[in-house]
């Protein structure tokens, strides 16, 4: 299992300046990637293409560019383009984003999100993969194909957590990228169900992401965690993995502890089948420099 890093994307005036040097960091340290969140703030591709092109040799990673405001073959081109300005080095995880974002703020309807990602990954496997796209769906439609360089592969992730969202990750696209879901539920959910839709093609990718903190102090931790993460318990999708895990909030399913409790943890999500796990740290003082000194130790 591979280790890698969510790399907060900071908001303030030199923030290309602060991601860069986050990001040089982790590749000293020899982390197998880092992946930025699209929200508000930094453009993540735009981001990755400035920054990472100046870092070499790490893999970089989006958790998650939205698709409802994009068309496939927009993103495509965008995906292509930042690929080859990093040699390859680019996975692109794509999401739904959540009904608050898409319909309240953007006005853009939320109506039968499987359906829009079907047909989004319809025409936007074909492109990536350097093929012609006719796609003549419901909310969608293409009919072209891209002369935008291919240098590598480029691997496309879905943030799934609902059963068919897990269906089409796992028929269309090379694999999952998972956020604030507990290790039971990866280990008897998402894993099964991504590997089954999968089961004709390629293991799919399972990119596991939770909040970590290494301390003695676990219930300031854990206090901590339900004060940093508290927006993901009151948006439904995540909501609904947490009473999967019969979890009462994002605090219960981050990973805190000392080393070897942790290490536990972690070692259960590889043993279910994650194929990278990412860790979102948290912590502050002495407990965030014992964190990052027991990740490199993984690796």
């Amino acid at each position: 299992m591979r280790v890698g890093l969510l790399l907060d994307a900071p908001n303030r005036l030199h923030a290309l300046d602060e991601l860069h040097a986050k990001l040089d960091r982790a590749a000293e340290e020899g982390f197998a990637s880092v992946w930025m969140p699209h929200i508000f703030g930094l453009d993540a591709l735009t981001a990755l293409a400035v920054v990472g092109s100046r870092v070499p040799g790490i893999e970089l990673g989006t958790a998650v560019v939205p698709t409802y405001p994009r068309h496939p073959a927009a993103l495509a081109q965008q995906a292509l383009t930042v690929n080859a300005a990093l040699g390859g080095r680019l996975t692109l995880g794509i999401g739904l984003s959540h009904r608050v974002i898409i319909e309240d703020k953007l006005g853009y309807s939320y109506d039968k999100p499987a359906r829009h990602m079907r047909e989004f990954l319809s025409v936007l496997m074909p492109l990536v993969r350097g093929e012609r796209a006719d796609v003549d769906g419901e909310t969608i439609k293409a009919h072209l194909s891209l002369t935008t360089p291919r240098v590598s592969d480029m691997p496309v992730l879905v943030a799934a957590l609902a059963p068919r969202m897990l269906r089409l990750a796992g028929e269309m696209a090379d694999g999952t990228v998972l956020w604030m879901t507990g290790p039971r539920t990866v280990a008897d959910y998402a894993i099964p169900t991504i590997t089954e839709a999968a089961r004709e093609r390629p293991r799919p990718r399972v990119v596991c992401a939770l909040p970590v903190c290494v301390t003695d102090d676990v219930a300031a931790g854990r206090a901590r965690a339900a004060k940093v993460y508290e927006v993901y318990g009151r948006m439904p999708s995540y909501r609904a993995m947490l009473d999967r895990e019969q979890a009462g909030g994002p605090a219960d399913v981050a990973l805190v502890g000392d080393e070897k409790e942790v290490a536990a943890q972690i070692r259960f999500l590889a043993d279910a089948g994650v194929t990278d796990f990412v860790a979102s740290e948290y912590a502050t003082g002495e407990d965030a420099v014992r964190t990052r000194e027991f990740l490199k130790t993984l690796l």
